[in-house]
């Protein structure tokens, strides 16, 4: 790697001097929010919104800052990389703060969060969470293939994969989709989004515990999600759908059974 010059670092800087500016700016709000909800917890959910808004725009600064360093220095900026990272996160874990980070459950469990959402239409649901995945994937881009990071990433996206679930205004989905609704493309869209989010999910954990962890856990994770999948299907009448999740769900569960009891048998020859 070539050695970088005083005079690039001082051009660099002025370059993303501005955004450096936004990034504080944005930190100071969040602390104000944070401030004024824990003051006045009332319309937190809506407050909380406006927080996770900010956390995706902040994370977009980290972001065009680590692609402003790869084309001037031709290195990636890995501070502003993880601190994007880290963003992301507190945007999940606000989202989850508002709908829950329940994943393979009915309805009922978390219908009462989404009471407080009821004026946000099919719309401005599906623009939040298309936002957050597209940042997601951004962000991951910018570390490339061989980063550290690789694995962690399957949390993120799995928990931003439930969230998009929760978020989805499931109660009235049905009506939603009647073409003649004014709610039927957001609805359509987010709908297509959650399917491919969770089988996403469920085919990376099982990646994860194949190639990384070995660890029981993350294969039952992706199950979960083809579990959580399978349900979303039947609730909207998908059978056939329904039925290649179960089928799917059913090969996975006959193969993680037979881990464990080949991970006992190692266990007790040790012994």
């Amino acid at each position: 790697m070539a050695k970088i010059s005083n005079e690039e670092r001082h051009q660099y800087l002025e370059k993303i001097k501005p955004y450096r500016e936004t990034v504080n700016a944005i930190l100071t709000k969040e602390k104000t929010l944070l401030m004024i909800i824990q003051k006045d917890p009332d319309g937190i959910a809506f407050k909380k919104l406006t927080l996770i808004e900010e956390m995706l725009n902040l994370a977009s600064q980290y972001i065009i800052t680590s692609i402003i360093s790869q084309s001037m220095l031709k290195v990636k900026n890995e501070d502003a990389l993880n601190d994007g990272r880290k963003t992301l996160y507190k945007a999940v874990i606000y989202l989850e703060d508002i709908v829950s980070s329940l994943l393979d459950v009915p309805y009922a469990d978390y219908e009462e969060k989404l009471v407080v959402l009821e004026s946000v239409d099919a719309a401005r649901r599906y623009q939040l969470v298309r936002k957050m995945g597209l940042a997601i994937e951004l962000i991951e881009n910018a570390y490339g293939d061989n980063t550290k990071w690789r694995w962690s990433f399957v949390e993120l996206e799995g928990r931003f994969a439930t969230v998009t679930k929760n978020i989805f205004d499931l109660k009235n989905a049905v009506s939603n989709i009647d073409p003649r609704s004014p709610n039927y493309e957001p609805t359509v869209y987010h709908l297509r989004l959650i399917k491919k989010l969770l089988m996403q999910a469920a085919d990376r954990y099982r990646e994860k515990y194949e190639l990384s962890t070995n660890r029981i856990d993350d294969f039952k994770q992706g199950i979960n999600f083809l579990s959580a999948l399978r349900r979303i299907h039947i609730l909207m009448g998908d059978r056939d759908d329904a039925e290649t999740v179960k089928k799917k769900y059913d090969i996975w569960s006959a193969k993680l059974e037979a881990d464990i009891k080949k991970n006992e048998g190692k266990a007790a020859k040790k012994t």
